[in-house]
């Protein structure tokens, strides 16, 4: 009888994961933005199968707890849509600068931790910062920058502000605008980045159309090899 790699058959090989690490309240709806900019993107422009959801174990409620929101694009029909967490992000975005330094990001009380990079695909790390790549490989344990491949930053609260509000939380209608603080240069630094949009389905669906061409130019890419 042929042995079967069981693993291999969850395989989803056109399947891309987006996750976006913020501060519960003060950020969770760039992080959210972020995502649905994307996806909406994908989804509008190249006809993508996509998904995107915040992770609600996180308490968004709670006022700079970590939180997380999560994109799926894939070209064909997702078959893990039921499982909430991404376990295995290409691209990974920090709202703010001070989320890089806990690598292992849990709550007191809780059996299981939710490390920053998971999973082995190489990832692209964005970072909201006015630092350098450089700087921010600093805070990073070599097992965990192993598994990162570019680190780009971008001074998003530069661009634009952040903006408070819990509209938009759990699917109802977010009359802020989508886009309209810091996700659109973080957008931005993610087209230019990685490629995962092209820029003008991703400028179509951002409400700060400056924000994000300037993330999109002012942005600093570097491969971790070069840094690290």
């Amino acid at each position: 009888m042929e042995n079967i790699d069981v693993k291999k058959l969850f395989e989803e090989p056109t399947l891309r994961q987006i996750t976006v690490w913020a501060r519960g309240v003060l950020q969770n709806k760039e992080a959210r933005d972020v995502v649905v900019i994307l996806t909406n993107a994908a989804w509008k422009s190249e006809g993508k199968y996509v998904q995107a959801f915040e992770n609600y174990v996180d308490l968004p409620d709670r006022i700079y707890v970590p939180v997380r929101a999560y994109g799926r694009i894939a070209d064909e029909p997702i078959e893990s849509r039921y499982q909430y967490e991404n376990a295995d992000p290409e691209i990974i975005v920090l709202t703010e600068e001070t989320l890089v330094k806990s690598t292992t990001l849990g709550y007191a009380g809780m059996t299981g931790y939710s490390s920053l990079v998971e999973g082995d695909t190489p990832k692209t790390l964005v970072v909201n910062t006015k630092r350098s790549p450089k700087e921010i490989a600093k805070f990073i344990p070599k097992d965990q920058l192993e598994k990162i491949k570019k680190i780009v930053t971008v001074d998003a609260f530069g661009m634009a502000e952040a903006v408070i509000t819990l509209d938009g939380a759990e699917g109802v209608y977010d009359k802020s605008g989508i886009g309209v603080g810091i996700s659109a240069a973080l957008v931005g630094a993610v087209v230019k980045a990685t490629g995962i949009v092209s820029y003008d389905a991703a400028i179509n669906e951002v409400a700060n159309k400056e924000a994000f061409k300037n993330g999109y130019d002012q942005c600093v890419i570097e491969e971790v090899s070069s840094v690290a």
